[in-house]
């Protein structure tokens, strides 16, 4: 590995996997991710490790699972205590920038960088609270705020995004005759709603198909997820209509992130440091896009815990496809294998191994995520071993898919005598990762800790509230 490259780190905001131009999905507008994707090597297996924003980027930035770090909720982000890939950059001698969206703790914590520009922490230096409360959730009115956002036109977080490619462009231009090597975290919140986006990206969907309607007809049966949708009901405020606008409205916005993504892309090469510069695209978490009648993330399911992951740059064979079960938590190994030898800090290893070794060695290990943010009941996990997908809803019945036959993960085989082999495999490899019983309890007894620290469940209330969050003036 050489050390002497560039790091250009770009994430967007509820990307699911599938809606992307390079994997297949005639119907979305990607051509600039598709030509990286082209140049490079596109991982066809990535999972988030909790399919929420702020448990997401815990782990994203320090390399370790939702359950070492404690990033349980969206109101316990990262807080820069435990190290991470920018702190190790930086103390290796690098220029290390993030531009936008972090949903770390805040600007008075230490995450590593030498510089942010137009941060977007998470609200307040808190999060949000308001689901915190989970075995008697409190009442979360502002879900109906995602289907009244449908339409067409800019939001306050597509002006947010243009401002952040600015800042990404200029900041490229002025490196272009740096001569010592820099990571720059470039952070979009496309596609996440409000689900609107410009004139011009809202046309490129407004006659094209869309994907196939019996995806969004299964009915919601296990009681956690059950829960989780009761608490989440996005849903009960989309009708037939207002699900093909919403649908459309987030393939817009997927084609405003990949506009914003090509402006940040072309800059690199404008400045002659494309041929020296390792790029990363990915996402914090997916969407659920109406898909089993769901929206928004938190869900075990695949369009929730699945995200892109593409990766360019020197000696990354062009047009390559990788199939081995990467994760965001794999991104903290891969900036350590860019440092010079001697200035990797070991100490922070966590669970992730690099990109760049998977692509030459491949990787024979189970995809892992979890989840213990708010609507849910219990703590979720789920595994995946070949073809075989298992989540384990602790204190709950298990489910099981079979994706070589099932890839939209639509019929539970858990109890199906002739698959109890598949779902002991499935444990024996979800216990080499976690202790179910042991997380789910920690994870309780660290949020009625905050919620006692806040003043109680009744003063929840009285914090800010909303459905995404604001963007910083």
């Amino acid at each position: 590995m050489a050390t002497g490259e560039n790091v250009l780190i770009i994430m967007s905001d509820e990307h699911q996997a599938r809606a992307l131009g390079a994997a297949g999905d005639v119907m979305v507008h990607t051509p600039n991710l598709d030509r990286l994707a082209e140049r490079g090597a596109r991982f066809t297996r990535c999972w988030t490790p909790s399919p929420i924003c702020v448990s997401a980027r815990g782990s994203f930035a320090t390399g370790r699972w939702v359950h070492e770090i404690g990033t349980w909720h969206s109101a316990q982000p990262y807080d820069g205590d435990i190290r991470g890939w920018a702190h190790e950059a930086r103390d290796a001698g690098r220029e290390v920038v993030s531009i936008g969206k972090l949903h770390y703790s805040g600007p008075r914590d230490d995450h590593g960088f030498t510089e942010t520009i137009a941060p977007m922490w998470v609200a307040g230096g808190i999060g949000w609270v308001q689901g915190l409360p989970r075995r008697n959730p409190l009442p979360y009115p502002e879900a109906a705020e995602m289907a009244e956002g449908v339409g067409v036109g800019h939001t306050s977080y597509t002006r947010y995004d243009e401002r952040v490619t600015a800042h990404a462009v200029e900041w490229l231009h002025r490196r272009e005759r740096a001569e010592d090597p820099w990571v720059l975290f470039v952070s979009f919140v496309a596609p996440h709603y409000p689900l609107s986006a410009p004139e011009e990206f809202a046309s490129l969907t407004k006659n094209s198909d869309l994907p196939d309607p019996d995806i969004a007809k299964q009915s919601i049966e296990h009681p956690a997820v059950r829960a989780m949708a009761d608490f989440f009901a996005y849903h009960r405020y989309f009708d037939s209509e207002g699900t093909d606008a919403g649908r459309r409205a987030y393939r817009a916005l997927i084609a405003f992130l990949d506009s914003n993504v090509g402006k940040v892309l072309d800059a690199l090469d404008e400045i002659g440091a494309t041929s020296s510069t390792r790029v990363i695209y990915t996402s914090d978490h997916g969407e659920m896009e109406g898909n089993r009648g769901l929206w928004g993330k938190s869900y075990m399911y695949r369009d929730s815990v699945g995200v892109p992951l593409i990766v360019a740059g020197p000696d990354v064979a062009a047009g390559a496809t990788v199939d081995t079960h990467a994760n965001l938590v794999d991104i903290c190994a891969t900036v350590r294998d860019t440092l010079p030898p001697g200035r990797q800090d070991d100490t922070g290893t966590g669970q992730g191994v690099s990109l760049w070794e998977q692509m030459d060695i491949g990787l024979d290990r189970p995809a892992f995520s979890e989840y213990h943010d708010g609507g849910s009941i219990t703590g979720s996990f789920c595994v995946r071993v070949g073809d075989t997908k298992l989540v384990h809803h602790e204190g709950e019945r298990p489910e099981l898919f079979d994706l070589a036959t099932d890839p939209d993960e639509l019929t539970d085989v858990s109890d199906d005598p002739d698959r109890q082999h598949d779902l002991q495999v499935g444990y024996e490899a979800l216990g080499t990762l976690v202790d179910t019983t042991a997380a789910n309890a920690a994870a309780f007894a660290s949020q009625e800790e905050l919620i006692a620290r806040l003043g109680g469940r009744s003063s929840l209330a009285n914090f800010l509230r909303f459905n995404h969050t604001p963007v910083p003036e």
